[in-house]
């Protein structure tokens, strides 16, 4: 069973004694998280961000997420009230060996990043015939 819950944003926390090389806000990405017996696929909220500006690495077992809003107030006006909060994105999820790195594909459409992990043939599941013998 899965719980559907409307989630805030929420603003990424600086672990202690790191600080980042940007000013800004930063948010932790709403994700859901689907498997099948193939992949595992990871889509995540990132209003404002595109193609241009996503930053997806693994590095060992970690799968980084980064994105930058490139938000302007239009010229002639000032932001009087805000509700949205502007900032960037960033999430970090511990991945399985049984991810197959080279394989893994992304897009991003109408403010959501898609990612298709697949899993390695090694992880895939194998049906075993029995014969009579």
């Amino acid at each position: 069973m899965i719980d559907e819950a409307t989630v805030a944003k929420q603003e990424s926390e600086t672990p202690k004694g790191v600080e980042r090389t940007t000013n800004g806000r930063v948010f932790l990405p709403a994700v859901d998280i689907l498997e099948s017996e193939d992949a595992i696929v990871v889509a995540a909220d990132v209003p404002g961000v595109d193609e241009s500006s996503v930053d997806i690495t693994i590095e060992k077992n970690m799968l980084t997420l980064r994105g930058k809003v490139n938000f302007a107030v239009p010229e002639g006006f000032s932001l009087v009230y805000s509700e949205f909060g502007v900032g960037d994105f960033e999430r970090v999820f511990t991945i399985s060996n049984e991810i197959d790195r080279e394989g893994v594909e992304a897009t991003v459409k109408n403010g959501v990043l898609r990612l298709r992990l697949p899993k390695s043939k090694q992880a895939l599941t194998k049906k075993v015939t029995v014969k009579a013998g």
